[in-house]
């Protein structure tokens, strides 16, 4: 077993041996408060996937520049990968495992299956982030705040104009009483 996994079993050395605090922190994911113990060091991105297993949120460059780490933090998208854990105590975090209810996809992961916004899939979670947060606040975008919206966010299989239908056909379900 290699120091850093040993470390962070332990929760009390980072990967070089030097010791970190703990923090107990109160965090809201998808509706269910969690208590999680993270290390002063562990970023939201971390603590969602390696504490919560809520995986669907992606570990693309770590440096907040592609967006795939995208998720809803009090109401705004944010790249998890730059946000501490710590800074979360208290938060409301969304992430896309939190779209669909009751077993039924939210309309934006409907709308881009049926426009096939998706190819290889790995920038999809956080497009769908920065999109849902968008529809929250305008429910009915034009297609530059589409594209303002998503500017955060890279994808490189796809190309963005079927991204964008899907955000539009999803605001049009939603100004026809949808969610």
């Amino acid at each position: 077993m290699s120091n850093a996994s040993c470390a962070w079993d332990l929760g009390v050395a980072n990967h070089r041996g030097v010791n970190m605090a703990l923090h107990k922190i109160r965090v809201t994911v998808n509706g269910s408060t969690e208590m999680v113990e993270v290390p002063s060091n562990t970023t939201l991105l971390q603590m969602l996937r390696e504490r919560l297993v809520l995986t669907g949120t992606k570990n693309g460059c770590a440096a907040g520049e592609c967006g795939a780490c995208t998720v809803i933090m009090n109401r705004e998208p944010v790249n998890s990968c730059m946000v501490l854990a710590v800074e979360c105590d208290g938060a409301d975090i969304t992430t896309v495992e939190g779209l669909a209810h009751d077993g039924q996809l939210d309309l934006l992961q409907q709308a881009i299956i049926e426009q096939g916004g998706v190819q290889c899939g790995f920038c999809t979670p956080g497009i769908l982030i920065s999109a849902r947060a968008l529809l929250d606040r305008n429910p009915h975008p034009s297609d530059h705040e589409i594209r303002e919206a998503l500017i955060g966010n890279l994808c490189r299989c796809t190309g963005y104009l079927r991204i964008i239908d899907a955000v539009k056909q999803a605001a049009d379900a939603v100004a026809g009483g949808a969610r």
